[in-house]
C-alpha cells in the first residue's frame, strides 16, 4: 500500500476512534479484537508493537522501571495517538534556561452565575471539600496548607502563590480564560492583574473554548452556557484580550505574545479565526501572535494546518495506563476509572518527537472524584518522586530540541484541586511536589 494511502487510512481510523461514544474498557476490547485478527497488516506500526508489549506479548526496555506498580500483564494502554520508543535518562546541563509554565485555575471565587448553577457560594473548594474515599488508602480530600481554602478575590493570596511558584522554579502561569460570544467568566482575578500591575509575574492565556455543562468536562450534556463562533465574535476576542498582551509581564516567544487555545478542533474555521488574530494584533501593534493548540482530547493534527505555530501536550489525554482497581472498596457504587500513573509517566516520556513544533507537559497527579465522586478517573501511585522524574525529562527534551526563546515546559497544573492535580502545598505532600519541580530544573 502506498505510503500517503497508509498516512490517510491511519488518520481516518484515529478520528473516527477517538469520536467513538464508548468508554476505554470498550474501546480497548474493540482496539485488541483488530489488532488480534489484523496483526499481519499492522505489525509494522507502532502502536501495534505497543499493543503487544501491554498485552504482555513482548516486553518493553522500560518494563522494570522502579517503583511501577503496573505490569504489561496487568495493565492496559489506552493509546490515542503516538509512536513509542524505550526510554533513557537524558544527560542535562546544569545551567538552565527552561521556562515552566503552570496552568491555573480561576474558579477560586464565587460568580452569580455558579451561584445559579451549583448553589450560592460555590467555588471550586466546594467540591473539594466534600470528596470522600472510594477505597482503603484513597487520598481524599485533599486540603491545602500553606495558601488555604483561598479567594482569589484577595490581592494577597496571588501575590502569595506568585511568590511560592517564583521560589521553586516555576516561571509564570497560564491562566484559563473563559469567553462565550463576549461574556466572560470567572476573569475577575487575571481583571485585577492586568490592572493592577501586581504580582509581578509572568502570564499567558488560554482561552477554554468549551460549552459549561453539568459534566464537567466540557463534553455535550446539559448546556449551562454555549460557545458561539462568528468572524466578529473572534475580533471581539483578540480586541478584549489587548491589555493583557501588552502587559510587559506577558509571556513571549522571540518578542510574540504566547496565546493558547485549548480545544481548536471546537472552532469551526481555525485557521480563519487564527488569521483574524494575526492580522489584529498586527495591525494594533502587538506584534504576530505565538498560537498553540492544546493537545487535549487526544488531538494530534498538526497545528501549523490551522494556521497555529504549535501544539502543547496535555495529559492524561490521549494516553494513559489502565489498571486494576484496589481490591478493598469503600464506595460500592463507584463505577469510575483506575490508571498507573508511574506507567503513564513511563508512556509520556518515551513519546519520540513529532514532525512539528510541540512544548511538552507534565502532570503532578490526578484523581478528580471530588467533581465527579461515583465516576471518577484516579492515577494510582503518584508520587513527588516519580512526577521529578517525569519533569526532569521534559526539560531535558527541551534543552536538546529547542532554542532558548522556545525552551517551555508546561505542568498540569498548579491549582486544580477538584481534579487532584496541583503543585500547592497539602496536608499530604507539603512542599514535596514544589521541592521536586525546582529539583527537576536543577539536574
Amino acid at each position: 500500500m502506498p505510503r500517503r494511502i497508509r498516512i490517510l487510512v491511519s488518520q481516518c481510523a484515529r478520528f473516527l476512534y477517538r469520536r467513538l461514544p464508548l468508554s476505554l474498557p470498550v474501546k480497548w476490547r474493540i482496539k485488541s479484537f483488530l489488532y488480534r485478527h489484523l496483526g499481519l497488516l499492522l505489525k509494522n506500526s507502532a502502536n501495534y508493537q505497543q499493543w503487544l508489549i501491554q498485552t504482555g506479548t513482548i516486553r518493553p526496555s522500560s518494563a522494570n522501571t522502579p517503583g511501577s506498580a503496573a505490569t504489561p500483564s496487568q495493565s492496559r494502554l489506552e493509546i490515542g495517538f503516538g509512536n513509542l520508543v524505550p526510554s533513557k535518562d537524558l544527560p542535562t546541563p546544569t545551567t538552565d534556561l527552561t521556562r515552566l509554565i503552570a496552568f491555573y485555575l480561576p474558579q477560586y471565587h464565587p460568580i452569580p452565575e455558579n451561584d445559579r448553577w451549583w448553589g450560592k457560594g460555590f467555588t471550586e473548594w466546594t467540591n473539594v471539600t466534600k470528596a470522600v474515599p472510594n477505597f482503603t488508602g484513597h487520598n481524599q480530600p485533599r486540603l491545602p496548607t500553606d495558601l488555604g481554602f483561598y479567594d482569589l478575590r484577595v490581592p494577597e493570596v496571588r501575590d502569595e502563590q506568585a511568590t511560592l511558584a517564583r521560589q521553586y522554579g516555576i516561571h509564570g502561569f497560564c491562566y484559563y480564560h473563559y469567553w462565550f460570544a463576549g461574556k466572560r467568566l470567572l476573569n475577575r482575578p487575571l481583571d485585577e492583574v492586568v490592572q493592577s500591575g501586581h504580582p509581578d509575574f509572568p502570564f499567558c492565556i488560554c482561552w477554554a473554548n468549551e460549552n459549561w455543562s453539568r459534566r464537567w468536562d466540557g463534553l455535550h450534556s446539559e448546556i449551562l452556557i454555549a460557545q458561539q463562533h462568528s468572524d466578529a465574535d473572534d475580533l471581539n476576542f483578540i480586541q478584549s484580550l489587548e491589555p493583557a498582551l501588552r502587559d510587559r509581564r506577558y509571556i513571549r516567544i522571540n518578542d510574540r505574545p504566547l496565546l493558547l487555545v485549548y480545544r481548536i478542533g471546537l472552532l469551526p474555521d481555525p485557521g480563519r479565526t487564527a488569521g483574524i488574530w494575526r492580522r489584529y494584533c498586527q495591525e494594533a501593534g502587538l506584534g504576530d501572535p505565538y498560537l498553540a493548540a492544546v493537545q487535549s482530547f487526544g488531538a494530534t493534527e498538526d497545528p501549523r494546518d490551522f494556521n497555529f505555530d504549535a501544539a502543547v501536550e496535555f495529559p492524561p489525554h490521549a494516553l494513559a495506563v489502565l489498571t486494576e482497581k484496589p481490591r478493598r472498596m469503600l464506595n460500592p457504587n463507584f463505577k469510575g476509572m483506575f490508571y498507573d500513573y508511574t506507567a503513564t509517566a513511563e508512556v509520556f516520556m518515551n513519546r519520540p518527537a513529532v514532525p512539528y513544533p510541540m512544548f511538552r507537559t507534565a502532570m503532578p497527579s490526578w484523581d478528580n472524584t471530588p467533581r465527579r465522586q461515583d465516576t471518577g478517573e484516579i492515577f494510582l501511585n503518584a508520587t513527588p518522586e516519580v512526577y521529578e522524574r517525569w519533569l526532569r525529562q521534559l526539560v531535558a527534551l527541551s534543552r536538546q530540541h529547542h532554542p532558548e526563546p522556545e525552551r517551555l515546559v508546561f505542568i498540569n497544573a498548579w491549582n486544580e484541586w477538584a481534579e487532584g492535580n496541583y503543585l500547592e502545598p497539602d496536608r499530604t505532600f507539603g512542599h514535596r511536589y514544589l521541592e521536586a519541580t525546582r529539583n527537576a530544573l536543577r539536574h
